[in-house]
């Protein structure tokens, strides 16, 4: 029953985050799509990223979920965490690549420990529902305290459920 309890106020606090995006001005989206396409091919993450945001979203072309998926990947691997937590938010709930709540967690994992506070958040919440792993409150504990020391609010809030319900 403590189990479920748990659960049910974790999943009723916090939704999954989605995906992080950063404040771009899309006044001229042909101009950045240019700019991102030629920086991304020279391998700048950054570049990479924002270019993932305009095919996610749509800004300046057509939503692309699997191009998103793999600009993401793209940045990931070029060391944008950023990048690492959105591909980790696609894999999880299937947009634009197939369903995979492993990766998914080892890519939450990879943004946390890069100082990518949603990730952690999202790993610390995959952790307190045992949503396709393990339960584990003290992890769970532990990475939402690091996503609240990286400034997400969230993780401050699930930190203090999290905290409150083992002391009971």
């Amino acid at each position: 029953m403590k189990f479920f309890t748990m659960t049910v106020a974790i999943m009723t606090v916090f939704m999954f985050l989605g995906i992080v995006s950063v404040s771009v001005s899309y006044a001229d989206d042909k101009k950045l799509l240019r700019k991102y396409s030629k920086e991304c091919d020279k391998g700048k993450a950054e570049s990479c990223f924002n270019l993932g945001l305009m095919y996610y979203n749509g800004k300046g072309v057509p939503v692309d979920k699997k191009t998103a998926s793999e600009l993401f990947d793209k940045a990931c691997d070029g060391g944008h965490v950023g990048g690492c937590s959105n591909l980790g938010y696609m894999c999880y709930y299937g947009k634009g690549v197939p369903i995979d709540h492993k990766k998914a967690s080892e890519l939450y994992k990879k943004a946390c420990d890069g100082g990518d506070a949603t990730g952690c958040l999202n790993l610390g919440v995959m952790y307190a529902t045992g949503e396709q792993m393990p339960v584990d409150y003290d992890k769970a504990l532990s990475l939402s305290k690091k996503s609240c020391e990286l400034g997400q609010q969230k993780g401050c809030e699930l930190y203090k459920i999290i905290y409150d319900k083992m002391r009971k």
